[in-house]
């Protein structure tokens, strides 16, 4: 039984975890433990978790830091990981300990809170308190369940009423390790109404070692408010990646969730989003970039509880040689949710015929004022147009290269930031040329 492992491991180190974090944090963890208990790791028997294996990820012994030694190294001098031309403000999570020693010389708006999850918790409980927990239930998810029991910090933004962030915010995760080593990430958003930010999350894996990362994302978008996150997954193939991300919009905000994995092991990415107030809309993006015998699973579910909401979704997946993806989106239409629009799309190229993908588009509607509409496609490289490139005197080579970055360029413009689109087209390109991308200036991906 996997989970006994670590069952046993947090009866006999409770005290240690609860001593490392905050009250708010550990007033959760209790219950957390017993929902843990009681359900167990996800197998592929349960429908959301059909495609990937999770409880065979969590077979292995890993290093926990549950006593949170520090780990000598400073991000700002060796993880620099800028984007051209654009300027950030800049920080770092390093495995799942948020980096305060020191921190951007750029001074975000008054009110805006940006920093470790654990002090701010401290700090700020009552804010903390009345968000932390409060999407991701313990009780549906054995992840989002082990998560909170073993996590013990995190990141934590928080933008006020009415405050426009016009810097984009900027987080690298930092995976470090000399054996194999498991963290526990939570990330906390919270935008009160009106309020406006945008944040880009870069995920990288400095030393050769199994990795098993397990990561809650929370996002409370209030009246009004407009949120853009991009996440960009660069590790390498013996890197695991869980993440959970729970959405809550109320009426009128405006978001866009955009995910793109380009180097990796196994991905499995869920997203949960609640339209609660009319007029909200989500846009909400994937692309997958994998060969060798690399999987990436997306699973998103958007339900529309209320009237006169939009939802769009598009994941576009390239794979090469043995890879495996998967896509299962459910789209969920209440019984008042009147005036509805959402359309889901799921677009997929195989190049070889040994990689596989598996893709589930779904809609449940209950109104019958609504326009929803979904589909999904599984093919290989037009033929016909690579034909025409060579005869055009594109090699082979070139030409598929340049049919696959057109493939997944619709996901990069969806980007609402130009600097970072121009970015992610060369680093796209270099993926598809089966070079490991460098980011500018940054040692650590060398």
């Amino acid at each position: 039984m996997v989970e006994q492992q670590y069952i046993d491991l947090f009866s006999q180190c409770e005290g240690m975890i609860c001593s490392h974090s905050a009250e708010v944090l550990n007033a959760k963890r209790a219950d957390a433990f017993a929902d843990f208990e009681r359900l167990g790791l996800p197998t592929q028997k349960l429908e959301d978790y059909k495609y990937t294996d999770v409880s065979e990820a969590f077979a292995p012994n890993y290093g926990l830091n549950l006593n949170r030694l520090e780990i000598p190294v400073n991000p700002y001098e060796v993880f620099k990981c800028d984007v051209p031309n654009m300027s950030t403000s800049l920080y770092f999570v390093v495995n799942d300990a948020f980096y305060s020693k020191e921190q951007p010389k750029v001074e975000l708006p008054e009110g805006v809170l940006m920093g470790s999850l654990k002090d701010m918790a401290e700090s700020h409980p009552e804010l903390v308190g009345k968000y932390y927990g409060k999407l991701a239930k313990t009780s549906e998810d054995g992840v989002t369940a082990f998560n909170t029991t073993f996590a013990q910090d995190g990141v934590f933004l928080y933008i006020p009423k009415g405050v426009v962030v016009e810097r984009t915010i900027q987080l690298v995760n930092i995976l470090r390790g000399d054996v194999d080593f498991m963290v526990n990430r939570r990330v906390l958003v919270v935008l009160e109404d009106g309020a406006q930010a945008k944040l880009l999350v870069c995920d990288h894996a400095q030393d050769q070692v199994n990795f098993l990362t397990t990561q809650v994302i929370e996002i409370f978008a209030g009246k009004d408010s407009v949120f853009d996150m991009y996440e960009l997954e660069e590790t390498h193939t013996a890197s695991t990646r869980i993440s959970n991300c729970y959405v809550r919009q109320e009426a009128g905000s405006n978001l866009l969730l955009n995910g793109m994995t380009l180097h990796n092991g196994t991905t499995r990415n869920r997203t949960h989003v609640l339209l609660a107030g009319e007029h909200a809309e989500i846009n909400l993006c994937g692309m997958a970039i994998a060969d060798k015998n690399q999987h990436v699973d997306n699973h998103t579910f958007i339900d529309h509880a209320v009237s006169n909401c939009t939802s769009n979704e598009l994941f576009k997946y390239v794979l090469d040689d043995e890879a495996r993806g998967a896509f299962a989106g459910k789209v969920l239409v209440r019984k008042d949710a009147q005036k509805t629009f959402s359309q889901q799309t799921n677009r997929n190229l195989c190049i070889t015929k040994e990689c596989r993908m598996f893709t589930q588009p779904q809609l449940e509607i209950y109104a019958d004022d609504v326009k929803c509409g979904h589909g999904a496609t599984v093919g290989q490289l037009d033929e016909g147009a690579l034909f025409y490139m060579q005869a055009r005197g594109i090699s082979q080579r070139e030409a598929r290269l340049l049919l696959m970055f057109a493939f997944v360029n619709e996901v990069v413009d969806n980007i609402r930031i130009d600097v970072l689109k121009e970015r992610l087209h060369l680093l796209i390109e270099k993926r598809f040329r089966g070079e490991l991308s460098k980011c500018v200036g940054c040692r650590g991906c060398k």
